[in-house]
């Protein structure tokens, strides 16, 4: 609908803007991001292909230019022949003709409002929300170098991460001033309902005063070398664009008001005169009960024609949206010619990943990242975990070969 109808939180009318963060995860072999990714690959995951050619250096993570890749993106859609890209909010949904609802974690009221319709006004809890949150951006000439250090956790790829290293004294200072920061105003949303593993670094505080050190602060495998030894506590900035005039800080999403931002961001070493290119924010994610509303192959079980993929079907992450929106249109080429899709194996990445949203229990339902957690158990049991998930995603890439010579049958 951009940028017809704006939203609380894009900037630009470009499709595929990375709102959060600019990292899509590891790409460490037999890590489960890495699964979901490589079995997106064999799949032939346009977003993917496009995301590798916008890269920046993140360690063992795979990070984009967020701005080259969504012109990228809207340049690919907007030139394919067999695409109509219509600007405008949609507001009605009709069930009588093959439909995808990826609208996104920032769904219009409109829209919203039809799709509970949609649902069912008898449905149990049809329509839920959370909130999620944008970490701040500071431009890289005004990074005191100085104070600060690359370096990856554990030496982990190369090491693209600026350090901010912090002393026992220097975290408590910057804890009091982060605990004692007056908060963005609410709006006029309702009881704020955060997503446990985005929580604002406020939040995170409150819970104790470790609990940074010990969530996105950790220093571990961080060592200074101008000391030799691993600081009290640290911040890291991630590479924001190609030309490297920017940095986000990671995990340092929250709510404060922007003038409390400058003043606290700024008691950590090396950003004392720091310019903020965005600061911290929130917005509301908008998601379906899936368990309750949708089948294995994102289809909803009272409208068929109907299909749901991204963030909005209760996935939580880029390259989990990306996924969902792979299968269904995967799915969809199946209802096209008459035939009934059919879901990944349970095994993989992407099975596991349908599975949950599918099959979640309804009244505890949660949006979710792919995780080991996910995939079900091996058969025999294997105690050292390093083998027990290599095994897994040999497991998992054998079961899918079959899967995607099937679907690619049904496509055609």
């Amino acid at each position: 609908m951009r940028p017809v109808k704006a939203t609380p939180a894009h900037q630009t009318p470009d499709f595929a803007e990375l709102v959060c963060s600019n990292s899509l995860k590891s790409e460490s072999e037999n890590t489960a991001p890495w699964l979901l990714k490589e079995e997106m690959r064999r799949a032939d995951s346009l977003l993917l292909k496009i995301a590798r050619e916008c890269a920046v250096p993140a360690g063992h993570a795979l990070a984009v230019d967020r701005a080259t890749f969504s012109q990228r993106v809207t340049e690919t859609i907007s030139r394919e022949p067999l695409i109509h890209v219509r600007r405008e909010e949609v507001r009605q949904i009709p069930d009588d003709q093959i439909t995808i609802i990826a609208t996104g974690p920032l769904t219009s009221d409109a829209l919203s409002q039809e799709i509970a319709r949609l649902s069912g006004s008898d449905a149990e809890n049809p329509h839920l929300y959370f909130y999620d949150s944008i970490s701040p951006i500071v431009e890289a000439d005004s990074i005191d170098m100085s104070k600060v250090y690359l370096a990856a956790r554990y030496d982990k790829g190369s090491a693209d991460y600026i350090n901010c290293p912090m002393s026992k004294e220097e975290y408590d200072r910057f804890l009091d001033g982060l605990l004692s920061a007056e908060s963005a105003e609410e709006r006029e949303w309702e009881k704020l309902n955060y997503f446990e593993s985005c929580l604002p670094i406020e939040e995170i505080a409150r819970r104790g005063r470790d609990t940074l050190r010990f969530g996105p602060m950790k220093p571990v495998g961080l060592k200074d070398p101008k000391t030799g030894r691993i600081p009290y506590a640290a911040v890291q900035l991630r590479q924001e664009n190609l030309r490297a005039d920017s940095y986000n800080l990671v995990g340092f999403q929250n709510h404060l008001k922007f003038g409390e931002q400058a003043r606290v961001l700024r008691l950590i070493p090396g950003l004392e005169n720091a310019r903020f290119l965005r600061y911290g924010q929130i917005h509301r994610n908008t998601y379906i009960n899936s368990p309750t509303l949708l089948t294995e192959t994102l289809q909803m079980k009272a409208h068929p024609k109907v299909l749901f993929a991204g963030q909005i079907c209760g996935v939580e992450g880029y390259v989990e949206s990306i996924a969902t929106g792979m299968l269904s249109g995967m799915f969809t080429g199946a209802l096209i010619n008459n035939l009934q899709p059919t879901p990944p194996p349970r095994s993989t990445a992407l099975g596991s990943l349908v599975h949950y949203v599918t099959h979640a229990d309804p009244k505890k339902f949660q949006p979710a990242n792919i995780t080991f957690d996910l995939l079900p158990p091996l058969e025999q049991k294997i105690r050292d975990r390093k083998e027990r998930h290599r095994l897994q995603c040999e497991l998992a890439l054998r079961d899918l070969e079959p899967w995607m010579d099937a679907i690619s049958l049904q496509v055609r």
